[in-house]
């Protein structure tokens, strides 16, 4: 995996904030992967934000405005022709047709069982979770997954211990790696 790694970021990771941050802050320069999505997959997001988590649609819609502004290059289109050459999950079939048009490298979701191997093999494309996910950015750039760690911490008002506690329930081994290297206790 390099920085023009194309990674496709399913909907279920989009969701919890802190993990949303975390995944897009790695994503701006300096980068360590190029993050893609579809318009399916944001509005998976918006209706889960909304409904059951209760979040207004005045805030989805300005997340979405501000992915627009920020990472325009990341929507993926035209890819609903592959969807009937796909063998995975009807219901993220959308996804994975996502990742081969945009010709990423994998997928980060937590729903692995919808992206059987046998139906990705084809296509080149791997599932990781969102911790394995981080945990292979924070192999390619300790000190960089670190310095935006602690801009995000800051951003909010917290101290690096702090905001990993709120990670952990995402990311629990990534967390558990940055945490032992910074000699942080859990």
């Amino acid at each position: 995996m390099n920085a023009d790694t194309l990674v496709v970021l399913d909907a279920c990771v989009l969701v919890p904030a802190a993990l949303r941050d975390t995944l897009l802050r790695l994503a701006e320069e300096p980068r360590l992967y190029l993050p893609r999505w579809s318009e399916e997959i944001l509005a998976e997001m918006v209706r889960t934000l909304e409904n059951p988590i209760g979040l207004p649609p005045q805030k989805t819609s300005h997340l979405v405005s501000e992915l627009k502004k920020h990472f325009g290059e990341a929507w993926v289109t035209e890819y609903e022709p592959l969807m009937v050459r796909l063998t995975n999950d009807p219901k993220d079939r959308h996804v994975l047709a996502a990742a081969v048009r945009s010709g990423a490298h994998a997928i980060v979701t937590y729903n692995k069982r919808h992206f059987p191997q046998d139906a990705l093999e084809p296509w080149g494309v791997e599932i990781q979770g969102p911790s394995t996910f981080l945990k292979s950015l924070y192999e390619l750039d300790a000190d960089l997954v670190i310095e935006k760690l602690r801009a995000q911490a800051d951003n909010l008002g917290r101290s690096l211990p702090e905001l990993l506690e709120v990670l952990k329930r995402a990311v629990p081994s990534f967390v558990a790696v940055v945490a032992k290297d910074l000699g942080i206790e859990e």
